[in-house]
């Protein structure tokens, strides 16, 4: 149904490795980014704390040092553009506006959570945002996107859906059942590649054919099926941004594109991941001469966007308010027991049947 409306556009085959033709920004924009990447750090050195303090339960995925990637996304989205990812969907959440309260609230399982304390780190949603999930199983969320972007297409509301997933659910075989129907429907779909070297604990060149650790090239695997992509510098979120305007563009108008962002995770795969396969000095170096938040800070200052002190009070200010969040994450209230028996059913008379023998809630 949905390939009749889209019968006459042209996908083209052609791609390119890395375009890092940037797109000016204003002192403006180029600030709140850099406010965005360091919200999201932050949120995730605090949430790897509260986690250890034992308020967090089940797994709990970090996005530190991949930062650059969804915020540079979320940027040249528009608003009728719609997001969804895998389970290391935290940035995700603070890149769509959500308030760090109330993500922070989902992990430590409170009333008060996104999902209403239901959904834990996994599992965050906000459709308001335009974002819909976190999705705890490798790759599910690429024909779900695919969907997405079905809808709209034949809904005509001229967004298009940015489909994240890893280098590790690249060799997922829904991935190209979901690149085979895009490419047939040429269906509005950017799908982003965040490639972090490591699926777990496998480096990408182990675990995926045609891959080395210095031309991983993931983003070919759509030349199958006619979709155009391209690797993106993911440490950069200028060139992040540039390079998911340029493919918007593509996607509006002829369907699918990939785009591979080459970016790094600092932490291991989970918190219970103490990520023995790699060493030290790798990890360092790419703190060291890589890091997003870094290189989006010199550029303010090289370009006369902002002065350190400048910096320094926006530091301060995103600092107290992960702070903030995570002291009211953990003594907000829980859910009361009713709350088992809510969103299981459509019928609202059958959900207060179910709760019916439960004890009354008792406000806070």
């Amino acid at each position: 149904m949905g390939g009749g409306k889209a019968s006459s556009r042209k996908a083209s085959a052609s791609s390119h490795k890395k375009s890092q033709r940037v797109k000016k920004v204003s002192a403006e924009r180029a600030v709140f980014l850099f406010r965005r990447m360091l919200e999201i750090r932050r949120f995730e050195e605090r949430a790897g704390q509260v986690y250890g303090m034992g308020e967090i339960g089940g797994f709990c995925h970090l996005y530190v040092g991949q930062e650059a990637v969804v915020v540079g996304v979320k940027d040249a989205l528009e608003e009728q553009d719609s997001m969804i990812t895998g389970y290391r969907e935290h940035g995700h959440m603070l890149a769509c506006g959500v308030s760090p309260k109330d993500v922070m609230s989902e992990l430590t399982g409170r009333a008060s959570g996104c999902s209403g304390g239901k959904g834990g780190s996994m599992h965050l949603f906000a459709p308001d945002a335009g974002f819909y999930g976190g999705h705890g199983i490798v790759g599910a969320q690429v024909p779900l996107g695919t969907g997405i972007a079905l809808r709209h297409l034949y809904e005509e509301t001229g967004g298009v859906c940015a489909t994240f997933f890893g280098d590790g659910a690249s060799n997922q075989g829904q991935v190209y059942e979901a690149f085979n129907i895009a490419a047939l429907w040429h269906l509005p779909v950017l799908y982003i590649i965040e490639n972090n070297r490591y699926g777990m604990g496998t480096s990408v060149q182990r675990a995926a054919a045609g891959t080395t650790q210095d031309g991983h090239r993931l983003w070919a695997r759509g030349r199958a099926y006619g979709i155009p992509g391209e690797e993106v510098d993911g440490m950069d979120v200028l060139a992040v941004r540039s390079a998911t305007l340029n493919a918007l563009e593509h996607c509006r108008k002829r369907g699918p594109y990939i785009l591979e962002m080459e970016t790094y995770r600092y932490r291991g795969h989970s918190m219970s991941d103490p990520a023995k396969y790699r060493t030290k000095e790798e990890v360092q170096g790419m703190r060291e001469r890589h890091d997003a938040i870094e290189r989006q800070r010199s550029r303010l200052l090289q370009e006369g966007w902002a002065s350190e002190d400048e910096i320094k009070t926006i530091e301060s200010e995103v600092r107290d308010t992960m702070k903030a969040a995570a002291e009211f994450a953990t003594t907000a209230a829980l859910p009361c027991a009713t709350a088992l028996y809510e969103d299981v059913y459509a019928d609202a008379a059958a959900a207060a049947d179910g709760a019916s023998n439960l004890a009354p809630c008792v406000a806070d």
